[in-house]
């Protein structure tokens, strides 16, 4: 089946919500009766987006806050150590219900998505005391006595006398303990005051480098430790660090005290899972739009959910080379101890799984349910990468250097942004000195190189009219409309030639 699709073109002097600029904004539209796969695969490497039908593109030189479109390589993606905390922070809240106190450099999914919402405080602080109470006395004296062997993060390096900042690291080795700062004096070095009954300071290299070795033997002589299981290290290569895979599926206890459950559930009112599991998630969505956007009860009622999030112009497809899956609109949904706390709205394409919306329970803000969805749809882009091959994308919409809150997008490497004249991807490092300089940029440094994919030949696009299918060449000769043929171009440069010969473009 054909995308059919219909041009609205340009829409400019709008408020922005990322600048708070109330005429700003400036985009292209149109909107899709149907869409295939491969062709919003074109059209979003082509820096369009998709917003329920409507699908649109910003006029990068003219709006406000130029949004570029960001996709992270996932087969290449190693998590940061910020990524780390949140993937560790969730595996103790699922093994033990701990929730740690402070943020781990949380970054929000979406511009208005913070931590600043702390979900039930009662809860938190009861917990957090509980396992402070508990496990402080029994930690402290074995942190102490391995403190010689920590890493030690010297405030100053002239400092004689300095101050080491330790943390329990049992849950690097798969105990799941919690973690207790400890505050010690680093040994002075010899000749200024030296006990030599102690041992000296060593660089925290090799102290790390003996942390690993003693932690290898442990592991070999006594096993893995209750809890939290590490992966068993690989023969080939000791030191490798963990992948992301590894971090997130760690295997929990018998007993642990939350179980999660990830559901990939097609956008299609005809499936039963999706239509039964409706409920639950429209009041999820009401319950986030009003605590973390502060959208007034009447802006975010069924039909605002229905055809923002549960409306997709993408037709399901199901190649015998595709992911089991298939291609198509899906929601991922994250049932904790059977109720729904997140839900992921994506988009499974040809070459990527492209993000598209998130929404969570506020209740659980201190889990950062967006650093963490936002993993686990980068683990699963590499599962469908086993199947399809040339799927290995995670797109996450777009990066708006000149918004603080939206530039998290770019620690998720190694990730490119789209040159917006010639639409070739572009190592992120190399167009961030240019947008310090100046919010609008073009990306390909090469001065001669065009849009490859432009339109060459604007008669060849298609043109569904009257219920009959002709080309533009054709249709023009029967319109004389004032404005027609400029809208018709308008489309056909922005979606390409490729798109603008398989896409159906509806004229009344």
């Amino acid at each position: 089946m054909a995308s059919v699709v219909e041009y609205k073109g340009l829409r400019a002097g709008y408020h922005c919500g990322y600048c708070d600029s109330a005429a700003g904004k400036a985009s292209c539209g149109m909107w899709a009766h149907s869409m295939t796969v491969q062709d919003y695969q074109d059209l979003i490497d082509r820096g369009w987006r998709r917003s329920g039908r409507y699908v649109y593109k910003p006029v990068m030189n003219k709006t406000c806050c130029p949004q570029y479109t960001i996709r992270c390589q996932a087969l290449q993606f190693q998590p940061s150590k910020s990524h780390k905390k949140v993937l560790k922070k969730m595996l103790k809240f699922l093994a033990k219900g701990e929730i740690s106190k402070g943020s781990c450099e949380d970054e929000p999914m979406e511009p208005s998505m913070e931590d600043a919402v702390a979900g039930d405080m009662a809860l938190i602080n009861r917990l957090d005391l509980q396992c402070d109470l508990k496990q402080l006395g029994d930690n402290l004296k074995d942190s102490l006595q391995r403190e010689v062997k920590k890493k030690g993060k010297s405030t100053k390096k002239e400092e004689s006398k300095e101050c080491i900042q330790s943390q329990d690291r049992n849950e690097e080795q798969g105990s799941g303990e919690p973690s207790h700062a400890v505050e010690v004096h680093a040994v002075p070095k010899p000749g200024k005051g030296a006990d030599l009954s102690k041992p000296p300071c060593r660089k925290a290299k090799e102290i790390r480098k003996e942390r690993k070795r003693l932690k290898l033997m442990q592991q070999s002589q006594a096993g893995e430790p209750d809890g939290f299981q590490a992966p068993r290290e690989p023969k080939t290569k000791p030191n490798q660090p963990k992948s992301l895979e590894e971090l997130i599926f760690e295997s929990l206890p018998e007993d642990a005290s939350h179980k999660l459950e990830v559901r990939l559930v097609p956008v299609s009112f005809e499936d039963p899972e999706f239509k039964s599991s409706l409920s639950q998630s429209f009041s999820l969505y009401v319950k986030y739009q009003m605590a973390i956007h502060q959208d007034p009860p009447e802006e975010c009622g069924k039909t605002e959910f229905t055809g923002f999030l549960c409306t997709s112009p993408l037709e399901p497809e199901n190649p015998p080379n595709g992911p089991d899956c298939g291609y198509g609109s899906f929601h991922q949904q994250y049932w904790l101890d059977g109720k729904i706390i997140a839900v992921g709205v994506i988009d499974i394409l040809p070459y990527c799984v492209s993000s598209v919306y998130l929404y969570y329970d506020p209740d659980y803000s201190f889990l950062s349910l967006g650093v963490y969805s936002a993993l686990r749809e980068i683990a699963f882009t590499r599962q469908l990468h086993e199947k399809a091959s040339q799927l290995s994308y995670y797109y996450m919409g777009f990066y708006i250097h000149s918004c603080p809150k939206m530039k998290y997008k770019g620690h998720y490497r190694p990730s490119d942004l789209l040159c917006p004249e010639t639409y070739v991807w572009v190592p992120i490092e190399q167009c961030l000195p240019s947008l310090e300089n100046s919010k609008y940029c073009r990306f390909n440094q090469d001065p001669e190189a065009a849009d490859e994919g432009g339109s060459t030949d604007p008669d060849r696009l298609q043109v569904l009219y009257k219920k009959s299918i002709l080309p533009y060449g054709v249709f023009k000769r029967q319109q004389r409309e004032p404005g027609e043929e400029a809208a018709v171009l308008q489309y056909a440069r922005l979606v390409g030639q490729a798109c603008s010969e398989r896409m159906l473009l509806f004229r009344s």
